[in-house]
Parts: structure tokens; sequence; C-alpha cells
């Protein structure tokens, strides 16, 4: 376990390396210690086959990233920096979405580029693999829907103005219209339910807005005339 000290000390370092490179590529000794220590966490899971083997490696091996990330967001200046991003990555495929979308902040606000395997911009990235993790667990009833949510609703106002295919953004609707539905908002469940049909008619929510539609309908309540 790395010691407090050795914490701080990689905070401290990413935050200067971050400082110093402006918005060139990120260097220096921190990040090429970190860009060690992830490629041979890289080869690790290529070398896994099982998904869910994966997810569990990477929640083991992410807590050794979390103060270099938290030294790069405290001071960074937008360089970029494959760490951070394969970072986001993970954490999302570990299913700490509150900590992906607190690096997809700083991503997209400066303008960060996804690893080189991604054909999609960052937005795109982040909105498609947070939603597809989202709707996991909305199966799983492994996560607090109003807490999911609320992070779906911060990754769609993040990626309102990126330009990505329909199919994505419905995706993305998908999931925030699942997550509504479960924390009780039917209202907000049919409104995403419906701007992800508009956007792909395929992306398989008609017959729950068709039963979104009948439960407002039986709690519409007629209000007396006079």
């Amino acid at each position: 376990m790395t010691s407090p000290a050795r914490r701080h000390f990689q905070r401290v370092t990413a935050a200067l390396a971050a400082a110093d490179a402006g918005e060139q590529p990120m260097q220096g000794d921190a990040y090429e210690l970190m860009q060690a220590a992830l490629f041979e966490d890289y080869r690790r899971l290529k070398a896994t086959q099982s998904m869910e083997r994966k997810a569990e490696i990477k929640r083991e091996i992410l807590p050794q990233y979390a103060d270099y990330v938290a030294g790069v967001l405290e001071r960074g200046q937008g360089a970029q920096d494959d760490i951070l991003m394969r970072v986001m990555l993970w954490r999302i495929d570990a299913g700490d979405l509150a900590g992906a979308v607190e690096i997809a902040r700083y991503a997209l606000a400066h303008g960060l580029n996804p690893p080189d395997q991604f054909e999609r911009g960052t937005a795109a990235v982040i909105a498609e693999e947070v939603a597809e993790q989202a709707l996991k667990q909305l199966e799983a009833e492994s996560s607090n829907a109003t807490t999911l949510l609320d992070l779906l609703s911060e990754v769609e106002t993040l990626s309102a103005g990126a330009d990505m295919h329909d199919q994505i953004r419905a995706k993305l609707h998908k999931s925030l219209g699942y997550a509504a539905r479960t924390a009780g908002q039917l209202d907000l469940a049919q409104q995403h339910f419906t701007r992800a049909i508009e956007l792909n008619e395929r992306v398989g929510v008609k017959r729950d807005l068709e039963q979104i539609a009948r439960e407002l309908k039986k709690t519409t309540t007629v209000q007396p005339s006079g």
C-alpha cells in the first residue's frame, strides 16, 4: 500500500507537471512514472479474457492513479494526457461513474482526445460508455437511481454541443429514461424515451414509453370543474 507521504508526493508532482505543461502534451518524471505503471497494467488487462475479471482488476489498480489524477485536475491547464484519459475509461468500466465524470469535466473543457483506438470524439466516447455502464447498473440494481440520473444528466449537459452519431445520443437518452423511471420521475422518463426514439427509432424503448404513458394516465386525477 502506498504511504501517505508517497501519495502526497504523487499528487504534488503531478500538479506541478500539469501546470508546467500548459497546453502541450504532458511530460516529465511524474508522468513517465505513471506511464510505466499504466503500460504494465494495460498488458495485464490485455492478457485477461474475462470482462468481469477485467473490471475487477481495474477496481484493484485504479487507486494507485488517484493522486496523480487529483494533482492534474487541481492544477492542469489542458495538456493532452493519455494517462488521465485511460483512467477515465477504466473508471467507467470499473463502475466508478462519479470518478469518470470528474475527469470528463476537465477533458471536455480542455478538448482532450481519447486514446488512439477510439474513432469517436471524447464527448461521444463519454456519452456512450457512461450510458452503457449506467444501463448495466440499473439492470443489476447495484446503484442508486437518483445518483445515476444526476450523473447522466451532467454527461448530457457536458456533451450537448458536441457532434456525435444520433445512435449514441439516443443511447444516452435511453439510459436517462430508465434512470428517471427507476427514480420515480415518470414525466422526465417519458421525455427522454421520446427523444431517444426521435434520434433512433430502433433504440428499443417504444414499449417502455407506452407503459409510462399508461402509468401517467392512471396517476392523472381529473379536477372537478366549478
